[in-house]
């Protein structure tokens, strides 16, 4: 796999980016995986409905072609689009999901932290109480709150296109978090979305797109 880090870059250009490199691949085409990070801009997925948006405050909300509802990307985040074709890889969409997020946990694991998947929703959860506890997440989820004393640090949201896929995962690394309060994250209310910094990681983005760029490789390659 080629990995590009194209660091702060724009959206709308990085989307169109995206889209013709996933048109106009062929069979003999290598993958390739780009990782950047983009100024303030709210998303929305195809479900994404819009008073999931509370108060965009002047954020951009730009409407895309990728599963899932809204989400937010800004400065201090690794955004990371694998660019795989995954008949040539021999996998399908659920295994591809899963390694997706195998590999946000394997990259947390490597600062200390301890990330978990949640049951119907997408992305890695990390304990607020104590991240870097290893026990596995256990008993139903509370019905009223189904992430009591959990905050969301990475979000996933990806397309198919004749089994080639782009978008990707989101890791929160240092960011300015007040703009999650401005939506529903991924359509959950009063979802609590951390960063690596809230954690008690302070690290610089450089050093986590690097490791994040390392274990996405070891996932998605043959």
């Amino acid at each position: 796999m080629l990995i590009k880090t194209l660091g702060r870059v724009d959206y709308a250009a990085t989307l169109e980016a995206m889209r013709a490199f996933t048109e106009q691949r062929g069979p003999d085409t290598p993958d390739e995986l780009w990782l950047c990070e983009f100024d303030p801009v709210y998303t929305q997925g195809l479900a994404g409905q819009s008073d999931h948006v509370l108060d965009a405050g002047g954020i951009p909300v730009v409407q895309t072609n990728r599963g899932g509802q809204v989400t937010y990307h800004g400065p201090g985040q690794v955004v990371a689009y694998p660019l795989v074709d995954l008949k040539r890889l021999g996998i399908f969409v659920k295994e591809y999901v899963f390694r997706l997020e195998t590999a946000v946990i394997q990259t947390l694991d490597s600062f200390g932290i301890t990330g978990h998947r949640v049951a119907g929703a997408p992305g890695i959860y990390v304990r607020l109480d104590d991240p870097g506890a290893h026990g596995a997440l256990t008993g139903p989820a509370d019905p009223a709150d189904p992430f009591k004393g959990l905050g969301k640090v990475a979000a996933l949201g990806i397309k198919i296109s004749r089994h080639c896929t782009y978008h990707g995962v989101a890791l929160n690394v240092a960011m300015d978090l007040k703009p999650y309060r401005g939506i529903n994250p991924c359509g959950y209310a009063g979802l609590e979305t951390v960063d690596l910094a809230t954690l008690g990681v302070f690290t610089q983005w450089a050093m986590v797109a690097r490791r994040f760029g390392e274990r996405l490789d070891a996932q998605l390659s043959p």
